[in-house]
């Protein structure tokens, strides 16, 4: 469900049954001559709409203004909009905060931007998983007070972790395509595999009439792009979802 259209009943029954409640996050940035800005947070919100299909999860509002870098492009011309991470930290944390207030236990936010050293991270992804951190210890400090870890409530917390209990997984940052997709689809920037992935999600993304505009190293292989690979890439993301939003 769409929270934004969610009525206070509903928000209750996901609360209630643990739904998975997901933030897509991505960026403005130059994709070529031949595919819009918002390709990044495009992705993840396609995939999501097919996955909200098959599975009770509750969709926030997309948020597109992370730190696109001007690394590809300088933003003359080109669309990029470039927030910084110090800028980002502070509105997810309040962000996550306030959605912990709510209620959920079960947030995610989904990024497919800059995403092949996940693990290491990049501005945006880094910002907001500092900011869920900073929002849970914040949060627990107010529900349990100073020293809810060390108190006897919580004489049972490895024991807790062991069996796959863990407060600080109520906020998570997961990239789109994950790193078992390495070598099985191409990951690239405005290349052939994301071209494919806006074929098969948002065709419209893409006007093929501007593939011959394009001079960048990066998107030499997008005219091969394909319909057919860009669903493979989208199965094999479908995949990933099933197991990391789960209730």
């Amino acid at each position: 469900m769409r929270y934004e259209l969610m009525l206070p009943h509903q928000i209750r029954k996901a609360i209630e049954q643990n739904w998975p409640v997901v933030l897509p996050l991505g960026v403005l940035e130059y994709h070529g001559e031949h595919m819009a800005v918002g390709m990044d947070t495009l992705a993840v919100i396609k995939t999501l709409e097919r996955f909200e299909k098959e599975r009770d999860i509750v969709i926030l509002p997309p948020f597109y203004y992370g730190a696109a870098s001007y690394a590809v492009a300088p933003p003359e011309g080109s669309g990029s909009v470039q927030v910084g991470g110090p800028v980002l930290a502070p509105f997810a944390e309040e962000l996550f905060y306030g959605l912990l207030r709510i209620g959920f236990r079960n947030i995610h936010a989904i990024i497919h931007h800059q995403t092949e050293n996940f693990v290491a991270g990049m501005p945006t992804d880094l910002a907001f998983k500092t900011a869920g951190r900073q929002a849970i210890f914040r949060f627990l400090e107010k529900e349990r007070g100073e020293g809810w870890w060390g108190s006897d409530k919580m004489a049972d917390y490895y024991a807790g972790h062991a069996e796959g209990e863990n407060v600080f997984n109520w906020v998570q940052v997961h990239p789109l395509m994950p790193a078992a997709m390495n070598g099985k689809y191409p990951f690239d920037h405005a290349g052939i595999g994301e071209t494919s992935l806006m074929l098969a999600l948002c065709p419209e993304a893409v006007d093929a009439a501007h593939f011959a505009d394009n001079t960048g190293w990066y998107t030499k292989g997008a005219s091969d792009a394909s319909v057919e690979l860009g669903q493979k890439g989208v199965a094999m993301i479908l995949e990933h979802l099933r197991a990391i939003l789960v209730r």
